[in-house]
């Protein structure tokens, strides 16, 4: 072990190099904003990452929706993060709005719920009421 010099500079990791795919993905992650702003996704479908909602597994509620983007090709679906909603019991939970219809919110998800939402609410327009906590919004105009 080295001596403690106040010269001493901790050594910092070195971050991967960046791959051509690997910018391809961000390209298209800051496409899909770029849409959610100008009100070109057709749904936009939220994973509340707060530190409850990430503790009960959100991280893989939001692996688990990339992936079904990426294998289906999906290009009108906005897929974004919020921090906590506020029911940290029923983490993880996603909101899912559709346009022209009220949000509808999720609670205590895991992979294969998150797959049947997004099929059949996000792709079909069916909402899924097994799974469903909410639907609204507690925002006021």
């Amino acid at each position: 072990m080295k001596p403690w010099s106040p010269r001493a500079r901790p050594e910092v990791p070195k971050m991967p190099k960046l791959k051509p795919e690997d910018l391809n993905r961000i390209a298209e992650q800051m496409r899909r904003q770029t849409l959610l702003r100008e009100g070109a996704g057709r749904a936009k479908v939220t994973v509340h990452m707060g530190t409850c909602g990430i503790s009960a597994g959100a991280r893989k509620i939001m692996s688990t929706l990339l992936g079904i983007i990426e294998q289906q090709q999906v290009q009108d679906v906005i897929l974004t993060t919020s921090g906590c909603a506020g029911l940290c019991s029923r983490e993880p939970m996603m909101t899912v709005e559709l346009k022209e219809q009220a949000p509808v919110k999720y609670v205590d998800l895991d992979e294969k719920k998150t797959h049947t939402i997004f099929t059949d609410h996000v792709l079909g327009g069916k909402i899924v009421t097994d799974f469903a906590l909410a639907m609204g919004s507690e925002r006021v105009s």
